[in-house]
């Protein structure tokens, strides 16, 4: 008997999967792309809707296909560099920048303001906010009961309020654009989407999107992959609207904080505007509970992960992950963005490459063949974007990778790894057959 979704499950599952995805930084950094873009603010939007909504929709349909997670859609590179990937992905997502994210964002938009903003008051908050991710975390067969009944539903109120609150009630009008937008805006809004993370979100939590609808009896791998494709676009749908209302938050909010050095900053400020101490106070639980719910599915997610490979018991990981998350978030909003950048912007490249080439897999004789030398190129670039990007490497940049082709733009990635698929496309006809990827042999 083939089991099929519901209408009902299928748009249960497009929620849930806007829920996993919606965090800190979808929250963050939309209102600094408005308010720094200024009158170019639609055309860096398009950029950061192709980074933050596009790819993360397309991640979720590719894992659909293989039926698995990272380490599936990774095996073409071999299994070594594929666990290393994923590592780097959970990483990145998890104790390093995502997960302490949602706590310094919950503080600068709740907390900072009503006690300052110092680094006695982040640390008492961080050790308290990280001591209720753990207690949640540690009892993961409950997380439907404390997550998905009470946490999320308020999470997408929260989303709702604030998207409708920036369309209906402006805050004024928008400031001149900075030069770099005024030059770029596109390709500036495209980086800035690598920002919020959500494509290695994606890559993190598509095996949950697959498994969830393998809970309700689907096992046909086409029904498998149709199902997380309309949940990927549902998502998909409800991220593009957070974003766009969040773009116009930012373009409004100009004449009130010119100079903000973050989106929390732009947030608060809003809402303290249009709302007042009352709107304020309101924002401030829903946007902790919007980042507690984030970090706590991160947070079992990576020690789900990493207790497959490490002689630690899942309870383990969880305390030290709360831990160490905690220790970092001490780093405050703006150090944590500042290290993030220039990390993401190598690692971003390389997961790009694969996800997008993982639709081509039935074009080759041997898909390793293409795959390896363009994510490996892709990687090199990425990381001479990434340290033109850092403040603190930058003088390191070789003067000729200043002169790249689209260098400027932070893309320098993009034209090395397109000629690398060419050569090597040609170069797999000439070889002819080769040996199949095991997803693919699984597949066929």
């Amino acid at each position: 008997m083939t089991y099929r979704l519901s209408s009902k499950d299928i748009w249960a599952l497009g929620f849930m999967t806007f829920a996993l995805f919606v965090g800190a930084g979808n929250i963050i950094f939309p209102p600094m792309v408005g308010l720094q873009a200024g009158e170019h603010v639609w055309v860096a939007a398009a950029g950061f809707l192709l980074t933050a909504v596009g790819l993360p929709v397309i991640t979720v349909i590719a894992l659909a296909k293989v039926g698995g997670g990272i380490e599936a859609l990774s095996s073409p590179i071999g299994k070594t560099a594929g666990l290393i990937l994923a590592t780097v992905c959970y990483l990145a997502v998890g104790p390093l920048f995502a997960t302490p994210r949602t706590a310094t964002v919950s503080f600068e938009v709740g907390i900072a303001p009503l006690v300052g903003s110092g680094e006695l008051p982040l640390f008492i908050y961080s050790i308290i906010y990280f001591l209720l991710v753990v207690l949640v975390s540690l009892y993961p067969g409950k997380l439907l009961d404390s997550v998905g009944h009470v946490l999320a539903p308020i999470k997408i109120l929260a989303l709702v309020i604030l998207g409708v609150a920036a369309v209906l009630w402006p805050a004024g009008h928008s400031i001149p654009a900075i030069e770099t937008y005024q030059e770029i805006p596109f390709s500036n809004g495209f980086v800035n989407g690598y920002l919020t993370m959500d494509t290695l979100g994606a890559m993190v939590f598509g095996i949950v999107i697959v498994n969830a609808a393998r809970s309700r009896g689907v096992e046909s791998s086409s029904l498998l992959t149709r199902y997380t494709m309309w949940a990927g676009l549902i998502a998909g749908l409800c991220l593009a609207l957070v974003y766009l209302s969040l773009f116009k938050l930012g373009e409004g909010s100009g004449i009130l904080v010119p100079k903000a050095d973050n989106g929390a900053t732009i947030l608060h400020a809003y809402v303290q505007s249009v709302f007042g101490n009352y709107g304020s106070f309101f924002l401030a639980v829903l946007i902790f509970i919007a980042c507690m719910v984030t970090a706590i599915g991160l947070t079992c997610a990576c020690a789900e992960f990493f207790s497959r490979y490490l002689p630690l018991s899942y309870r383990t990981l969880v305390l030290s992950l709360g831990l160490f998350s905690m220790l970092v978030s001490n780093l405050g909003l703006s150090h944590l963005i500042t290290f993030s950048i220039p990390v993401l912007t190598a690692i971003y490249p390389p997961c790009i490459v694969l996800i997008l080439l993982s639709f081509t897999i039935r074009w080759w004789n041997n898909f390793t063949r293409i795959l390896a030398p363009a994510m490996l190129v892709s990687l090199m670039f990425g990381v001479l974007d990434a340290i033109k990007s850092s403040e603190y490497l930058s003088h390191l940049l070789p003067k000729w990778a200043t002169h790249l082709p689209l260098a400027n733009q932070g893309l320098a990635w993009l034209i090395p790894t397109l000629l690398s698929v060419v050569v090597f496309a040609i170069y797999d006809r000439i070889a002819g057959e080769g040996k199949l990827p095991k997803h693919e042999i699984q597949q066929g």
